[in-house]
């Protein structure tokens, strides 16, 4: 007993550690710029200030009301789960990977539908202030097809979960640890090809002075972009936006064709400059690399998590579905806190790719003026709370991006 109250705190340290550790090796070192300080008044209007702050106020209430109903729905399967879930546990009492599955599955769908009305007015939102293109059908359809696509994850992480636990009862955490990379990099890889075409349709960036314009861009920077695609994203949305994905054969820049086709051409260089950063510096496998060090310490905490409440075991004594709830709650907690820590990262990593950006088309007027149309195209707040940036920021702020082209115009 002694012993298990030591390994909890103990895991937490070691996790807290881990995940510090990660961050601080991998964080970008040499040629960032500095944020010159501005005040968002400088750089966007009165009334532009006011329109991102109506529709952001709200939309924060809705994103933090989601997180609390999730986090309420994962508590009460472990307190109190649904009468229909104790049963089909106790039917599936002799088929514990079958329970499991179902049980995941069950979850995730709860959690779903309890979080939807809340989804619903955020679209809603999104539409009145023309912020979304997608009729109610279109959005509908895609949220059945995220649906059922995840359901199949819940169900099948479910199982392998038990599975695990059954297999290796004492060092579940290590071979979890294992599956929870793979599955990462097996995802970063066939994202792109296989569950991206599923919602939008993507086209390889025709032969022009854009394409042309990007390739020159990928020679000057000494990086092998692999393709770059075009994706419709008008058809959900008037915001604008770029991102780099895949991994080695899958490799890919993804422009918007909102960008391509409402941006002057020294600002879509700007983005295409700042995707190539990310290629250049390989920031896709310097986040597999972080998970590799920090899901080690997370799993092993998670094992003491779950360790830390009695569950009713399978017919044949060893784990089984009664412990799904417990671990999707601890795999919830321990995510949260990862990736609070891992947004210390991104957020380092995306001021480097400015840097990079910057200093590859030596355009700081172009670099402004792309985050300007970013931050009032898809209504982002310019200069949010400090506490927000520090728990779900993955990028800087803007006027902190607009501050390192500031520094990049005095150096020049």
């Amino acid at each position: 007993m002694h012993g298990r109250r030591i390994r909890l705190p103990l895991a937490a340290s070691v996790a807290v550690v881990a995940a510090g550790a990660a961050t601080l090796a991998l964080r970008p070192r040499s040629g960032l710029l500095r944020a010159v300080p501005a005040k968002p008044q400088a750089y966007f209007s009165a009334a532009e200030l006011h329109r991102i702050h109506d529709y952001v106020g709200a939309q924060r209430l809705l994103g933090l009301g989601s997180l609390a109903v999730t986090g309420a729905v994962l508590v009460a399967f472990v307190v109190r789960p649904p009468a229909v879930v104790r049963r089909t546990v106790a039917r599936m009492g002799d088929r514990p990977l079958s329970g499991s599955a179902a049980t995941g599955a069950a979850i995730y769908l709860t959690v779903t539908v309890a979080a939807l009305p809340l989804a619903v007015v955020a679209q809603n939102r999104a539409r009145e202030f023309g912020l979304s293109t997608q009729s109610w059908g279109g959005w509908t359809g895609d949220l059945a097809k995220s649906a059922a696509i995840n359901t199949v994850f819940a169900a099948a992480g479910g199982a392998l979960l038990v599975l695990l636990i059954r297999r290796f009862p004492r060092r579940w955490w290590l071979p979890g640890s294992v599956a929870i990379i793979g599955v990462a990099a097996l995802f970063e890889f066939l994202t792109p090809v296989v569950l991206d075409p599923l919602f939008n349709r993507f086209t390889p960036l025709p032969k022009g002075s854009l394409r042309s314009e990007v390739l020159d861009l990928a020679r000057r920077a000494g990086v092998h972009v692999g393709q770059v695609y075009r994706v419709d994203a008008s058809r959900r949305t008037t915001g604008a936006n770029a991102y780099v994905t895949g991994l080695g054969g899958t490799k890919r820049v993804v422009l918007y064709d909102n960008l391509i086709r409402d941006y002057k051409p020294a600002e879509i260089r700007s983005v295409v400059a700042h995707e190539l950063g990310h290629v250049k510096h390989r920031d896709v496998p310097r986040g597999l690399l972080w998970l590799a060090i920090v899901a080690p310490a997370a799993t092993f905490l998670i094992q003491q998590l779950v360790e830390a409440r009695r569950v009713e075991p399978a017919a044949d004594g060893r784990a089984g579905p009664a412990v799904v709830p417990v671990a999707i709650l601890a795999i919830a907690a321990v995510a949260f806190a990862a990736t609070v820590a891992g947004n210390v990262l991104s957020r380092r990593v995306e001021a480097s790719a400015d840097s990079f950006a910057l200093r590859l088309t030596h355009d700081p007027k172009a670099f402004i003026a792309v985050e300007r149309s970013l931050t009032t195209g898809n209504l982002i707040d310019p200069s949010p709370p400090r506490w927000l940036v520090d728990l779900f920021g993955t990028h800087p702020p803007a006027i902190e991006r607009i501050g390192y082209a500031l520094d990049y115009g005095r150096r020049g």
